[in-house]
């Protein structure tokens, strides 16, 4: 959720100044670049996983608070629920077996911190959306004890000036259509986001090389087919977050306002082209301001922190999102791609990683672009059908025209990932155990949220009911994600 603030309300004159901070630090943002202060030379990848806390019933926990206490251990940290952690994987290089080191990494520190889970009564659970959560859970004290939700949550609300109203139509023919007073369906949305520091003169290519891959990436991933009981579409976290951090009053959206959550619409020249377009069009939520006077830093021969900028970009929800920070003094530069739902497991979160590393890496680098052969509007188009379908989407690919997510991905997309991982210096067996997921799961036509349905429909069919079906289905989940055998080996409960 991004950087901390300290105050829960603003006044109109705080937001006059943030605009002008905002402003002053993308000027700066764009001196920065054209002196080079950034180097092109670095890569390196991170990650970062969206955790559910559950109670031996599969029902949401709320009580992140306490574990995190037990857990004691900084790469966890609190997200917007009480249900929800969140944890910050280091950054690294995946050359070399690194990508194996990482697979025995998570699991040693997932392992322990779910023995201390066990200790509180809590469990953690890795999924798109906890498919056991209903309306009803959010009638309590359900956010996290933290400033910046609290005054988000109030942002947003206001901006709407009405409730959040959530309303999808799922390809079986199931709907939701539901109201809420408060951020409360946001935190149903457990993600996974991956990483990739990148050169500002690489950027443009890095992230439009992104939105082409985000559709095949979210059929291959999708793991959120149930919201509230209701089984909706194969990755529903993608319209449920859409809807639910919507600042728009259905007005503006009809005329054509952007939306909080952005997908883009068009590809870009530049990183400045993002930031710019945060500035012009999308209002503060949580204008606090610093004390720092980017300029004057800057012309000191220092490197500035450009906070207002930051935290602008961070309520800007954009499925693969530009990101400045600085390290140790230094400044740099990455893409954060937000698509990916959590889980199924470890092996299936790498071998995610592996797919979409492998395949930037070759992607940003052709020459000649594949954006350059394909309409911006249609590589958002297989992203939302990507979302709706998962692996039954039809996808548009230059060359090969309309065919099946998984088609597109064991003909073109995994033999460009290999070779992308082969140019980074991947070992041949990590490379070998991570795309062989993901042939494994196209072959096989099961991700996550294919299994979960299954196993639902399996269970109404021997009397469960819906809600019966799902918790049984979550336990079973449950145990076979501490198994790290991926998705496409699982049976059904017997």
């Amino acid at each position: 959720m991004g950087e901390e603030i300290s105050a829960r309300t603003f006044s109109r004159e705080q937001r006059q100044r943030y605009r002008e901070k905002v402003q002053a630090c993308l000027d700066v943002f764009e001196d920065m670049l054209h002196a080079g202060h950034f180097r092109d030379d670095e890569r390196n990848t991170g990650m970062e996983i969206e955790l559910n806390l559950v109670d031996e019933r599969c029902q949401p926990s709320f009580d992140n608070d306490e574990v995190l206490s037990a857990i004691a251990n900084p790469e966890f940290q609190t997200e917007l629920a009480r249900f929800n952690l969140e944890f910050n994987v280091p950054p690294g290089d995946i050359a070399g077996e690194e990508l194996l080191r990482l697979e025995d990494s998570l699991r040693a520190s997932l392992n322990a911190a779910e023995r201390r889970c066990a200790e509180s009564g809590s469990h953690l659970l890795m999924t798109g959306i906890l498919a056991t959560v209903r309306e009803e859970h959010f009638r309590g004290a359900w956010m996290s004890n933290n400033t910046r939700y609290e005054a988000l949550n109030d942002a947003v609300l206001a901006a709407r000036g009405e409730d959040i109203h959530l309303v999808i139509d799922g390809p079986a023919g199931e709907r939701l259509d539901a109201y809420a007073d408060s951020l409360a369906p946001e935190s149903l949305c457990t993600s996974v986001q991956l990483h990739l520091l990148v050169g500002p003169s690489r950027f443009a290519r890095a992230w439009n090389a992104a939105q082409v891959l985000a559709g095949p990436q979210l059929a291959l991933g999708a793991n959120s087919p149930y919201v509230f009981g209701r089984q909706l579409e194969a990755e529903s976290r993608i319209a449920v977050f859409t809807q639910a951090a919507d600042t728009r009053p259905i007005e503006y959206a009809n005329q054509g306002v952007r939306p909080r959550v952005y997908f883009g619409e068009r590809w870009i020249t530049s990183i400045f082209d993002l930031f710019e377009e945060n500035s012009r069009y999308f209002p503060a939520l949580l204008p606090e301001t610093s004390d720092e006077d980017p300029r004057a830093v800057l012309a000191a021969g220092g490197t500035p922190g450009l906070a207002e900028m930051r935290l602008h970009n961070g309520t800007i929800y954009r499925w693969n999102r530009p990101v400045y920070d600085v390290v140790a003094g230094r400044p740099h530069v990455r893409l954060e791609n937000r698509v990916l739902p959590a889980g199924p497991t470890i092996a299936d979160t790498i071998a995610n990683a592996a797919f979409y590393y492998g395949a930037m890496n070759r992607l940003m680098h052709d020459d000649r672009p594949l954006w350059s052969r394909m309409a911006f509007a249609t590589a958002h188009t297989n992203f939302t059908e990507s979302a709706r379908r998962g692996l039954d989407a039809e996808l548009y690919w230059p060359g090969l025209g309309e065919v099946p997510a998984t088609e597109l991905v064991l003909r073109r997309l995994l033999p460009l990932a290999q070779e992308g991982l082969e140019d980074w210096g991947v070992s041949g067996e990590a490379i070998d155990r991570y795309l062989g997921v993901i042939e494994a799961r196209c072959l096989t036509e099961t991700n996550g949220a294919v299994w979960q349905v299954r196993c639902v429909r399996a269970l109404e069919k021997r009397g469960l009911s819906r809600f019966e079906a799902l918790e049984a289905m979550t336990v079973a989940y449950g145990e076979r994600m501490h198994t790290n055998d991926p998705v496409h080996t699982w049976d059904l409960p017997a």
